[in-house]
């Protein structure tokens, strides 16, 4: 008979589960497994940390954009989350150490069908708890995004494009949402 899974899960029982193509996130001690996304998801959230990128460089913004296959930890030993796409203050990406990328300025998660449940509510609540200043839940199904800040108790949904204007830029970052799910 096998052993029952543990109800809270830590970061070290979360590097003993064998490589299985699934990804594994800790929010809180809760496991959240999810399987490899869809070729849509990837290439969605390609096209916004490609044009993120060209905004920080453009205009000349201490930031780095960090893609998926990330460990956001905050230091804790019961949380770790992997965004999709993020943006961190260019010191703390210096260091090279998961473990300092502690200033989440943005952070987008692009809906997959065995996402949703994760992204809208339990990692949302996080990131509005560790005070992420935006967060977008982008649908590409449903050509739309939420846009979430720590105070909010609803998003507001955006149809035509999303908008950042972070400290110390001179114009905001806009994302054209018929832009963003073109066609291949």
């Amino acid at each position: 008979m096998g052993m029952p899974a543990p109800a809270y899960y830590t970061r070290a029982m979360l590097r003993d589960i064998p490589e299985d193509g699934n990804r594994y996130e800790l929010v809180r001690g809760e496991l959240l497994v999810t399987p490899a996304p869809r070729l849509w998801h990837e290439i969605v959230t390609q096209r916004i940390e490609h044009a993120l990128t060209a905004y920080v460089r453009a205009a000349g913004l201490p930031f780095h954009v960090v893609g998926s296959r990330s460990e956001v930890s905050w230091g804790d030993d019961d949380t770790e989350v992997q965004p999709d796409t993020f943006v961190v203050p260019i010191a703390q990406a210096r260091t090279l150490k998961w473990e300092q990328l502690t200033d989440l300025l943005l952070v987008v998660e692009v809906l997959s069908p065995s996402t949703t449940r994760h992204d809208r509510f339990t990692k949302r609540a996080e990131y509005q708890r560790r005070g992420v200043p935006l967060y977008w839940i982008v649908d590409p199904d449903h050509r739309q995004a939420e846009v979430w800040t720590p105070e909010d108790h609803f998003p507001r949904v955006e149809r035509e494009r999303l908008q950042w204007l972070p400290e110390g830029a001179a114009a905001p970052f806009v994302l054209e949402l018929e832009e963003l799910f073109r066609p291949l």
